[in-house]
């Protein structure tokens, strides 16, 4: 019973929403990356990012997991339906990446380094609805700083705070 009830939660994970194939759920579980997500044109200063979106509990989950490289200005947007505190960490995921947290307004209210393979909490340190990764030491490069304001960004998400 319990092995049905497991088999049914994946399938349902796997098929949350309409339209996408190749679940990040059933990615992350096999030890691999998850499929490219929709991706979005990102203003920070007179920096562009191109951002992949991850707006639901299962891709937000997987991430950038297992993934080994990563374009220069390319990176993950994490959507959140609200704001407020966030943690993440770096298990499985052997990319070094920085992250910034983003209020609702868009502002920067951190950028933090994160170590490859971690399983140490990374912590926003405020409220934050965003939460951009990005190659290691991007922000410091495109003169990114906290208080920033960052252009571009989607709607909260749908589905969960």
């Amino acid at each position: 019973m319990r092995a049905l009830r497991l088999l049914l939660l994946t399938a349902a994970l796997s098929c949350s929403r309409p339209g996408r194939t190749g679940g990040p759920a059933d990615a992350a579980e096999a030890g691999q990356a998850q499929p490219a997500l929709p991706t979005l044109q990102l203003r920070l200063g007179a920096a562009t990012a191109t951002a992949e979106v991850a707006d639901d509990a299962t891709e937000r989950a997987a991430g950038l997991m297992f993934r080994t490289e990563m374009a220069p200005d390319a990176g993950m947007l994490f959507v959140y339906g609200e704001e407020r505190p966030r943690s993440f960490w770096m298990k499985n995921t052997p990319l070094p990446l920085s992250i910034a947290f983003l209020s609702s307004t868009g502002r920067v209210v951190s950028i933090l380094d994160m170590e490859p393979l971690s399983t140490r909490p990374v912590l926003s340190g405020a409220g934050a609805m965003y939460a951009l990764e990005m190659n290691l030491g991007w922000f410091a490069r495109m003169g990114v700083k906290v208080g920033d304001k960052v252009d571009g960004l989607p709607g909260p998400a749908p589905d969960s705070p």
